[in-house]
């Protein structure tokens, strides 16, 4: 047996041959709370039909979204398709338009009506005899997250968050999706797993974390796990540090009801960053399969702590006034909403350590914010220095050390860093990159996280959806530094728009000898 064949038959990311060909949903309907939402107009609507326009939905695909505006089924078909032409991701034909939106249908009321879920419960069943849905309903809870247990009460007493054993379709099945935040510590999170779990199994609960579902994301276990390349250096014999960077260029416009009291490390480092560190710190999983990724995952989060204490290990801060694409910006404060003594961070920085043997001594530093220098999500793994160069001080000074950057958006690839003779007569030695990216290499772009998401739920495929123990986990790690500076009661060092974050991020990298790259 050759080695190639060896490798391909231990490789946990291959997939058995009939699971290389396009999934398709089997029958089902979709049913949207928050339907009126920048998130559904802007992704999750434009992402169904993308996978409609793919030819991933089944033929018989229905869509009801539940809102309190008083439409009609035309008009909600009306404002679905401005959506679909305004963010969808493939081109918009009228004949994947028509199939689609023979299913659409609206139901009005709020989410304490019990009315407007009996009105709900018809519309599927007759959903059901008119396109063949088969019983199978997924509920897409695109609303704040103090609204999910009301909804999934009246999901309960009005018999939807059930399968239809008693009726033609006795597997049918259930399942319901809930939008991040899914708590704001470790206490509320506890009390709504309980209120979510008591309504629905744990495996018809999809928890989205729309990161999980980018392709460059699921890059980092083929990267790790399919290159013999990488895992042999993979650890704290040869790695300095982690950095993992969130950094967004805008600020929180009209969002300030939501973002003002939640902040920058619930946002975003609570479920994105802290997911990205399980998946570049984890060991090996037997295979692909969703239990055996999630232990792996869980395992990684349960040896995660702050690397100190909370006044060494984090920083945080808020945007001020400053400059943005050659225009002048306001600062958080004066944004709309905002109240005059908020406490919120809109930049937030951890340093976090993995006690593992495969990590020790080795920290984690992530960071997140809004108003920063450019708009970039990335993993840079950074190598310890050689220790020993032959080459003299002066061919070395310019070496920054190697590194692999797994860039996650906007531009997706794999960059690794390392050094290399400047030509001449003179030994110098400089950093140079070998540089991998998605839509060169594929001749595509990457689908949408959402498509991919959505998809798996419609299928019951959960690998890429965080179970309670990680949302738990994570909140465990984060809770000290959130509750320490709700203590303290200062406010975030202002930084001005436009720059990499406050000074206090940069001195919690320089007390250990270290500074954060610049994207």
């Amino acid at each position: 047996m050759s080695p190639a064949r060896v490798t391909a038959e231990h490789n946990p990311l291959r997939a058995p041959d009939d699971l290389r060909l396009p999934r398709i949903a089997g029958p089902c309907a979709v049913v949207l709370f928050g339907v009126t939402g920048d998130l559904a107009r802007k992704k999750l609507l434009p992402a169904i039909y993308d996978l409609a326009s793919r030819g991933l939905l089944p033929p018989g695909f229905s869509l009801v979204g539940f809102g309190r505006r008083d439409w009609s089924n035309e008009q909600f078909a009306q404002y679905v398709e401005e959506s679909v032409r305004g963010h969808a991701r493939t081109p918009f034909t009228q004949e994947v338009w028509r199939e689609l939106a023979d299913g659409l249908r609206f139901v009005s009321g709020s989410f304490d009506d019990d009315a407007a879920f009996d009105h709900l419960a018809q519309a599927l069943t007759e959903l059901d005899e008119q396109r063949g849905t088969g019983g199978n309903n997924a509920f897409y809870l695109s609303i704040p997250p103090d609204a999910f247990p009301v909804v999934c009460t009246q999901l309960q007493r009005s018999g939807l968050a059930t399968g239809d054993t008693d009726g033609p379709h006795p597997n049918s099945w259930r399942r319901v999706v809930i939008e991040k935040p899914f708590g704001h510590d470790l206490a509320s999170a506890r009390e709504l797993n309980a209120i979510v779990e008591a309504v629905f199994p744990p495996d018809a609960i999809f928890r989205i974390d729309h990161y999980l579902g980018k392709e460059t994301v699921q890059n980092i276990l083929a990267l790790r796990f399919a290159n013999q390349l990488f895992e042999p250096i993979w650890n704290s014999n040869y790695v300095d540090h982690v950095q993992i960077t969130m950094a967004e260029d805008i600020g929180i416009g009209g969002r300030a009801g939501y973002y003002d009291g939640i902040g920058a490390a619930r946002d975003v480092i609570q479920n994105h960053l802290l997911q990205l560190l399980a998946l570049t710190a984890m060991e090996e999983p037997l295979s692909f399969d969703a239990s055996h990724l999630r232990v792996e995952k869980q395992k990684v989060l349960e040896a995660t702590r702050l690397a100190g204490p909370v006044s060494r290990a984090t920083a945080r801060g808020v945007y001020g006034p400053g400059w943005q694409g050659g225009e002048p910006v306001i600062g958080y404060a004066e944004e709309e909403g905002v109240s005059p003594s908020s406490t919120t961070e809109t930049y937030a920085a951890l340093a976090l350590t993995v006690e593992t043997r495969r990590w020790a001594g080795v920290p984690f530093y992530l960071r997140t914010g809004k108003r920063l220098a450019k708009r970039v999500t990335e993993i840079a793994v950074m190598f310890k220095p050689a220790p020993h160069h032959p080459f003299g001080h002066d061919a070395t000074e310019e070496l920054g050390g190697n590194a692999v950057v797994i860039r996650i958006q906007p531009d997706e690839g794999v960059t690794i860093r390392f050094g290399a003779k400047v030509p001449g007569t003179a030994l110098e030695v400089r950093d140079v990159s070998m540089d991998f990216g998605y839509g060169r290499s594929f001749m595509q772009s990457s689908p949408e996280a959402y498509e991919r998401l959505i998809l798996d739920v419609l299928l019951g495929d959960p690998p890429l959806f965080p179970r309670h123990e990680e949302v738990e986990s994570s909140w465990r790690i984060l809770d000290p530094a959130t509750t320490a500076w709700a203590r303290s009661g200062a406010k975030p060092e202002v930084y001005p728009a436009g720059t990499w974050g406050p000074r206090s991020a940069d001195e919690l990298l320089a007390r250990d000898g270290r500074f954060w790259r610049l994207p």
